[in-house]
């Protein structure tokens, strides 16, 4: 069965974290089904579990938060749309890695589909343009079960980016607004790039 689709509008970083984290413990129990949730937060950094402080500013404007996440600084806000899969890949025998693939995949039909073409870059996590990284990504697996997820940009504002060097990379980040005359609903986005990744699943 295809996991189930759930869009939860602008959502505090930090709470959305902690919902996550109860339904990957549930679903890790047999108690709960996969999910796919999106959406957008209120202006905030997150780092990985390794914190690693790739700052250009020290003060940042907008609060840093270490999850429990691989990867490194990153930001997320207005904008922007997170997408959040929690899946069973032990119970679909998928790999890591194959779950990787299947993420970014999912990413590059959805931008496709608004006709811009995107492609994995070798050894570098995420979604890029000719014009710069579009998408990162930053998951979590525990006991088999894969959560947190990925980041689109579509309309972000690019000023938040210029006080950190973006998951340690010194390539520009980019949203689809540089591509796009007329930008798509951000739940419409969301919904496209759910539907995309259950299809390939």
């Amino acid at each position: 069965m295809n996991p189930a689709f759930k869009w939860l509008g602008t959502q505090p970083y930090e709470s959305a974290w902690e919902k996550m984290k109860r339904h990957a413990a549930l679903l890790t129990a047999d108690k709960a089904e996969e999910v796919i949730w999106a959406c957008e937060h209120e202006p905030v950094y997150t780092t990985g579990k390794r914190a690693i402080d790739n700052r250009l500013d020290k003060a940042l404007p907008a609060p840093l938060i270490t999850t429990d996440r691989g990867g490194e600084t990153t930001f997320h806000g207005h904008g922007q749309v997170m997408l959040y899969p929690m899946i069973h890949l032990r119970r679909r025998a998928l790999t890591v890695r194959q779950y990787i693939h299947l993420l970014e995949e999912s990413a590059i039909q959805t931008l496709y589909h608004y006709d811009i073409k995107a492609e994995r870059r070798c050894g570098l996590p995420g979604v890029w343009t000719s014009k710069g990284k579009i998408v990162a990504m930053g998951i979590r697996v525990s006991q088999g079960v894969a959560y947190h997820g990925m980041a689109m940009n579509i309309s972000v504002d690019m000023a938040y980016f210029k006080a950190i060097n973006p998951c340690g990379l010194s390539q520009n980040s980019v949203s689809m607004q540089d591509s796009l005359d007329a930008l798509p609903a951000t739940k419409s986005v969301a919904k496209t790039w759910a539907n995309s990744l259950r299809h390939l699943l």
